[in-house]
């Protein structure tokens, strides 16, 4: 017997396991429970027994329900699974609500940020909302093309920041190729973008290589009198020569100052393994005058604001106040300082210098070595560089400590 009104708004469930089923005819049915009422329809598509859900009484009422169930059947008369129908329309809907550029970039910022430091990712962020969002943010994601894209880049460019304009690119790049996954754009819209670019130009990090020169700016250095996590920082990353970001990011969860032991994160280095930084005695001893001062929060070399590593520009900003210009030394130039030295100077192994800059470094077999190979030779040459730092500064006469290795 058909269903009324008066029934279904009556109808108490009875407390059975699975419900109570009133029947209305051709497959519609109440599902009464402790839940609530809900609509469904039994069919059966390529020989196997399926259920639809057609909605929740009273928001949908009798009327529609059978309405619902006789579009099904439609369906099936044409040979369509009306389930499969049903999510496919509800896909459609989704990616028309979230077809907007900004909502897949925001999506993937979102999901892709662990994969970043958290400068990188502000500073991706930054990019975004200053030079992305602005021109294409609302625009529905499948209508862009690649003019619309280039002129973004060429704006940028024409602003002077042409390497980061090739960076964003490729940012950009990852969003579509999301987007493409989500199946809401059938292609990437960059492809060939970056060619139409003009090419950066590769500079060399300025550095002070020669160890006069050396000498006199680890004088300056121990002269300056900023802030003392500001000179703590500047005596530390000559000693350990790791790129700027990872000194100013370092956490005292890294550090084993018993162990005189710096291990960085794979995560964080965006590498296989975490990279074993070795330290001298004197990088210990920064250390433990630096942790009177940050030791009780996250980072060593902790920023005025709570909770934030120092700036990016601290160090370079220290250099500039002890008279070094962009164009003679800048914060990564303490790792050409150490590359050059070791190797040039001081005779060290070029894979163990190279295992300290971060760099893969493979054996005879073309194999990565792992994060612990030769450890203890590295912990010695660590040493070394320190204590010729040391003669550096107080002006003694320098000499190799051995000689150069046969290459």
């Amino acid at each position: 017997m058909p269903l009324t009104d008066t029934f279904i708004r009556q109808a108490k469930y009875s407390g059975a396991k699975a419900g109570d089923k009133h029947s209305d005819g051709g497959g519609l049915y109440l599902l009464v429970n402790a839940a609530g009422k809900y609509w469904r329809m039994n069919y059966r598509f390529l020989g196997k027994q399926k259920t639809l859900a057609l909605g929740v009484y009273p928001t949908v009422s009798l009327a529609a329900a059978r309405k619902g169930r006789d579009q099904a059947r439609e369906l099936l008369a044409a040979g369509k699974d009306p389930s499969a129908e049903k999510q496919e329309a509800a896909r459609d809907a989704t990616r028309a609500a979230g077809a907007v550029f900004e909502t897949v970039a925001r999506d993937w910022l979102a999901s892709t940020a662990s994969q970043r430091s958290s400068s990188t990712h502000s500073r991706v962020v930054s990019w975004f909302e200053r030079d992305v969002l602005p021109r294409i943010g609302q625009r529905q994601i499948d209508s862009l093309r690649p003019s619309d894209i280039l002129d973004i880049m060429k704006t940028m460019q024409a602003r002077g920041v042409k390497e980061s304009a090739h960076r964003v690119l490729g940012y950009v790049s990852k969003v579509f190729r999301r987007a493409m996954v989500a199946e809401l754009v059938e292609r990437d819209p960059t492809i060939g973008v970056g060619e139409q670019l003009e090419k950066p130009v590769t500079r060399h990090h300025a550095a002070v290589t020669e160890p006069e020169k050396v000498g006199a700016l680890l004088r300056a250095i121990y002269a300056y009198d900023g802030h003392p996590v500001t000179c703590l920082a500047l005596k530390f990353a000559p000693l350990v020569f790791q790129r700027p970001h990872m000194v100013r990011e370092a956490e005292w969860a890294e550090v084993d100052l018993d162990a005189a032991e710096w291990r960085i994160s794979a995560a964080r280095m965006k590498m296989d393994n975490d990279h074993i930084v070795p330290l001298s005695r004197q990088a210990v001893d920064i250390l433990r005058e630096v942790q009177k001062i940050t030791g009780s929060g996250r980072y060593v070399f902790a920023s005025l604001r709570p909770g934030r590593p120092m700036s990016d520009n601290t160090i370079n900003a220290a250099l500039r106040t002890l008279g070094y210009d962009k164009e003679t030394m800048v914060g990564h130039g303490f790792r050409a300082m150490a590359r050059t030295i070791l190797d040039e100077v001081l005779g060290e192994r070029v894979d163990l210098i190279e295992h300290q800059l971060a760099h893969a470094v493979t054996d005879a077999n073309g194999r990565a070595y792992n994060r612990t190979a030769h450890l203890p030779a590295r912990r010695e040459m660590m040493q070394r560089w320190a204590d010729y730092l040391d003669k550096l500064r107080v002006g003694a006469d320098v000499v190799s400590l051995h000689p150069p290795a046969a290459r």
